[in-house]
């Protein structure tokens, strides 16, 4: 079970994060064998409404599409992936002085 691996890693989880498609197999085989509640997400609504502070996630990382390498997923490794944010991020700030 992936969960069982992440708890094993790492070890400072103390609940985990669920669709509603996982209520019942994921929520019971994480209580048993790990001891550890899940948090289920409730159903979308249909319609649109405001979620609070999506916009701080989405806004302090709208800068990557910026860079257009980084606007797709080109990057085999993680490493260059890092770099080239790292590459964007000065670039980012260079622009602003």
């Amino acid at each position: 079970m992936v969960a069982r691996y992440a708890f094993e890693k790492y070890q400072s989880i103390q609940r985990f994060c669920a669709d509603a498609g996982y209520r019942k197999t994921f929520e019971q085989d994480v209580s048993s064998e790990l001891g550890l509640g899940v948090d289920i997400s409730a159903r979308i609504k249909p319609g649109w409404e405001v979620l609070p502070k999506r916009w701080i996630v989405e806004r302090s990382l709208v800068w990557l599409n910026n860079s257009r390498r980084l606007s797709k997923d080109y990057e085999i490794s993680v490493r260059s992936a890092q770099a080239i944010c790292t590459i964007a991020a000065f670039h980012t700030l260079l622009k602003r002085f």
